[in-house]
């Protein structure tokens, strides 16, 4: 059976973290290190500047071996892939997300950033998250989803280096209309600020508006607003090849600019 590393930024006892594990202890053997406390919106942050420490967690489920890290979810994997897996790890699974993470999100996305690591150490990595609708999230579906990728990681059909980021609408699974390989959309936010006072000094809190949604079909965004669930392959490559064209011009310009002025 496979070894898979779970974690997750909404904190070791999210109700999504344990739906996935109900999932996938009957197909590999799990392990669970996540962050102590909700970690939303970190993305890819690394603990560098002071020491981190790990507990032993009571599992939601018998049999499971669980700690928590006072760190954020990279931190998380990273411990759970140099010190805590002792047979080593073959898959990480990062959610299940209480709420959607599509387009932009993904720079800031704690799910994302944990998966990342897997991606980092050349390990199978999947980031899964499911819509939020008046505070509810269907995992059921997430999690069946979820045990069938580990089957396709155990036949080779999901290779090392490979970061999986999927969402899921809010539906039951005989509404959804399909899954869709995607590439990223468009989702952008205003920020809010909203200004108080202590009693001694000033604080600021930013709020997050509601996103602005671009729809271009084929993208991750298109994908759940017209119910189907997305996979986007993540690559550390950030590059956009239809754009490199237009960059490549822009840097010869740019150097035949810094020449002249020189």
């Amino acid at each position: 059976m496979l070894k898979i590393l779970v974690s997750n930024d909404d904190g070791i006892y999210a109700r999504g973290l344990w739906a996935l594990v109900r999932a996938l202890k009957g197909v590999g053997e799990v392990i669970v290190v996540a962050p102590d406390r909700e970690q939303s919106a970190v993305g890819t942050s690394v603990t560098l500047h002071y020491p981190l420490r790990v507990k032993k967690a009571r599992p939601r489920l018998s049999g499971i071996e669980a700690y928590s890290v006072e760190g954020t979810p990279a931190d998380s994997v990273i411990l759970g892939l140099q010190m805590l897996a002792k047979d080593g790890v073959d898959l990480v699974v990062s959610g299940i997300n209480e709420g959607l993470n599509l387009g932009n999100d993904v720079f800031i996305s704690g799910t994302v950033g944990a998966a990342l690591q897997g991606y980092f150490y050349e390990i199978p990595a999947i980031a899964i998250s499911a819509a939020l609708a008046t505070n509810k999230v269907r995992f059921d579906t997430a999690a069946r989803m979820a045990a069938l990728l580990v089957r396709k990681v155990e036949r080779k059909d999901i290779l090392p280096g490979t970061l999986l980021n999927i969402n899921l609408p809010h539906l039951p699974l005989r509404k959804i209309q399909g899954i869709q390989a995607t590439r990223l959309g468009r989702r952008s936010y205003r920020d809010d600020i909203k200004k108080g006072n202590d009693g001694r000094r000033d604080y600021y809190w930013i709020v997050r508006s509601e996103p602005e949604w671009g729809e271009e079909k084929g993208t991750d965004i298109w994908a759940v607003r017209h119910d189907k669930i997305s996979i986007t392959m993540l690559r550390g490559n950030l590059a956009n090849s239809s754009e490199m064209s237009h960059l490549e011009s822009l840097c010869s310009s740019l150097f035949a600019e810094l020449r002249l002025k020189g």
